[in-house]
C-alpha cells in the first residue's frame, strides 16, 4: 500500500480533496484502466486489495501488514471472485466496496482530527453531491439528485437470488443454507433429502444445515463457500457460478 506518503488532511476541505482524489483513481481503475485492473487481479495470487490514492491514481496490492492499519483497509481478496462472476457484476461488486472504503477513510480523518457535528455534516454533503463509484461504473450516475433511490434497489441490480436465507425458499440451484421448513409440500421434502446427502466437491465433507453452500451451474456439484472462497455477499452478485475446476477447463479451451 501507499504508506501515507501524502500530506495528511486535517480540515473538511482537505479531507474532501483527499476523498475526491482517491475516488478519481478508483473510477479510473474500474473504467478507463479496466483491462489492466482485471489482469492484475489474478485469482492465483494472495489476497489483493484495490487502493485509490490521493493523487488520482490507483494500485492493486497486498494489504498492509501492521495491525491495526494506519488507515481503514479496502475489501480483501477481490481477486478471488473475479472468475466466478460475469465481469460487469464483479466490477460492480468492487465498486460497492470501494464506495464503502472511501467513506470509511474520510470519516476516519474526521474522527481523528475531532470534526464536530457541523463539520461532519458539511463533509457528507460535499461527498453526497458526487455520484458514487457504483453509479459511475453501472451507468446510473446521470440520475437527478431528487431521485434518491439507492443504486442497490434499482432495476439494474440483477441479483440471481443465489443467496437463500432461512426464511426464504431455496432456489433450484444456488446457495445451501438450511433445510426447507417442514410445512413445505412433498416435492420440497425430496429436495431436502437430496441436500442432506450432498458432499462438498472440494473437501468431501457432508452437507451441514448451518453452513453456506453454493452450486456450480456447469457440473452441478455443491461446494462449501469457504472452500471456493465465495461469501454470501459475493454470491448475491453471481448470475452463473462456475467452480474453480470448470473455470480452469474453460480457460484451456
Amino acid at each position: 500500500m501507499e504508506g501515507i506518503p501524502h500530506p495528511i488532511p486535517r480540515t473538511v476541505e482537505e479531507v474532501f480533496s483527499d476523498f475526491r482524489g482517491r475516488r478519481a483513481g478508483l473510477i479510473k481503475a474500474l473504467t478507463n484502466d479496466v483491462q489492466k485492473f482485471y489482469q492484475l487481479c489474478d485469482p492465483e495470487k494472495e489476497n489483493l486489495c484495490l487502493y485509490g490514492l490521493p493523487n488520482e491514481t490507483w494500485e492493486v496490492n497486498l494489504p498492509v501488514e501492521e495491525v491495526p492499519p494506519e488507515l481503514p483497509e479496502p475489501a480483501l481478496g477481490i481477486n478471488f471472485a473475479r472468475d466466478g462472476m460475469q465481469e460487469k457484476d464483479w466490477l460492480s461488486l468492487v465498486a460497492v466496496h470501494s464506495d464503502s472504503w472511501l467513506l470509511a477513510v474520510a470519516f476516519y480523518f474526521g474522527a481523528r482530527f475531532g470534526f464536530g457535528k457541523n463539520e461532519r455534516k458539511r463533509l457528507f454533503q460535499m461527498i453526497n453531491d458526487l455520484p458514487t463509484i457504483f453509479e459511475v461504473v453501472t451507468g446510473n450516475a446521470k440520475q437527478p439528485k431528487d431521485q434518491s433511490t439507492p443504486p442497490n434497489n434499482s432495476s439494474k441490480n440483477k441479483s440471481s437470488g443465489k443467496v437463500s436465507r432461512q426464511s426464504e425458499p431455496l432456489q433450484s440451484k444456488g446457495v445451501k443454507m438450511s433445510p426447507l421448513p417442514k410445512e413445505e409440500d412433498e416435492s420440497g421434502e425430496e429436495e431436502e433429502d437430496d441436500e442432506q446427502g450432498a458432499t462438498c466437491g472440494a473437501c468431501g465433507d457432508n452437507y451441514g444445515a448451518d453452513e453456506f453452500w453454493i452450486c456450480c451451474d456447469v457440473c452441478e456439484r455443491w461446494f462449501h463457500g469457504k472452500c471456493v472462497k465465495i461469501t454470501p455477499a459475493k454470491a448475491e452478485h453471481i448470475k452463473q457460478y462456475k467452480c474453480p475446476s470448470c473455470s480452469s477447463k474453460r480457460a484451456r479451451v
